[in-house]
C-alpha cells in the first residue's frame, strides 16, 4: 500500500512528504564537452521532477581511482535524501552530468557494473557536426585566458550580447591533422557505446533536440515523469555558416571535400 512519511532534510531541517511507493530514478547524462550537455542539464533542471547536479566529475579527488569513483556516485545519488537539492515532488529523476574525458572510460568496467545494479539510466548525449564541436572546444579554450566578457571566463552564457561578443573570436584549425581528430572523436563515442551497451540506456543527438522538441518528451518518458514544458536560459554562441567561424576556412574546405566528413561543412547544427 502506497502511503507518506516524512523525511528530514538534514541541511535546512524541514519534511519533505515523498511517496513511498514511487521510487526515484537515478541516471547520468555520458557526453563529451562542448557538445550541449550543459544546456541538456538546464532543459532537465527545469522539470520540477528532476535535480541533475552538473559535472561531478570534475574534480580528480573524486576520480582516481574505482572506489572513489562508486563512493561519489553512493553520494550523489543520495542527494535527494540529504540536502536541499531535492525537490519537493513525490516522482523524481536524480542523477548528474558526466563527461568522457573525468574517469569513465578509465573506470567503464566497475561503473558499468555499478549502473545495472543500482539500475542507473544512461543518457548517451552526442553531438553529430563534430567540427562545430571543434570550434566550439578551441573558441572556449581561448576564452579562458582572454576572458573576452568583461574579464570573466564563460563557457555558456545567457543573452545575444555574450554571444555576439564570445562568437568574435574565429580559432585556426591545424587541417593537417583535421581528419585525424575527427576519426578520434568518432571512436571515442564509438567505444563509450560499446562499454555502456549493456545498460539501459538512451541514444540523444543535440543536433536533433534543438530542431525536434517531441525528443524531449521522449527524455521524460525514458526517465518516468510527467510531461512537461522545458525550457533553459542559455543561448547559443556559435551561430550561422561555419566560413564566418573559422579563420582558415580555406584550408577547412578543402580538407574536407570529398571525404566522409564533407557534411560537416554545411550544416547548421
Amino acid at each position: 500500500m502506497c502511503f507518506l512519511y516524512k523525511d528530514l532534510l538534514i541541511a535546512l531541517f524541514i519534511a519533505r512528504n515523498e511517496c513511498a511507493c514511487n521510487p526515484v530514478l537515478f541516471f547520468a547524462i555520458l557526453s563529451n564537452q562542448r557538445s550541449g550537455s550543459g544546456w541538456f542539464e538546464t532543459l532537465l533542471n527545469s522539470h520540477i521532477n528532476v535535480s541533475s547536479n552538473g559535472e561531478i566529475f570534475s574534480v580528480i579527488e573524486r576520480r582516481k581511482n574505482a572506489s572513489s569513483v562508486l563512493l561519489t556516485l553512493d553520494t550523489v545519488y543520495n542527494l535527494d535524501w540529504l540536502n536541499s537539492a531535492s525537490k519537493n515532488e513525490c516522482s523524481a529523476a536524480i542523477g548528474l552530468k558526466w563527461m568522457l574525458n573525468q574517469g569513465l572510460m578509465e573506470h567503464h568496467k566497475e561503473i558499468a557494473e555499478y549502473f545495472n545494479r543500482k539500475r542507473v539510466s544512461v543518457i548517451f548525449l552526442f553531438r553529430r557536426n563534430l567540427l562545430r564541436r571543434m570550434v566550439s572546444l578551441l573558441a572556449n579554450s581561448y576564452d579562458r585566458y582572454a576572458k573576452l566578457l568583461n574579464g570573466t571566463h564563460k563557457s555558456h552564457v545567457h543573452s545575444a550580447e555574450e554571444a555576439d561578443i564570445l562568437s568574435k573570436y574565429k580559432p585556426t584549425i591545424d587541417s593537417t591533422l583535421l581528419l585525424d581528430d575527427l576519426k578520434d572523436m568518432e571512436m571515442r563515442a564509438a567505444k563509450v557505446l560499446e562499454y555502456f551497451n549493456n545498460t539501459r540506456h538512451k541514444i540523444l543527438y543535440y543536433e536533433d533536440l534543438v530542431r525536434n522538441p517531441n525528443k524531449l518528451k521522449h527524455v521524460q518518458e525514458f526517465l518516468g515523469l510527467p510531461r512537461l514544458e522545458l525550457t533553459s536560459r542559455q543561448v547559443k554562441i556559435h551561430r550561422g555558416p561555419l566560413s564566418e567561424l573559422i579563420q582558415n576556412w580555406d584550408d577547412v574546405n578543402k580538407t574536407l571535400k570529398g571525404t566522409v566528413y564533407e557534411s560537416f561543412l554545411e550544416a547548421d547544427y
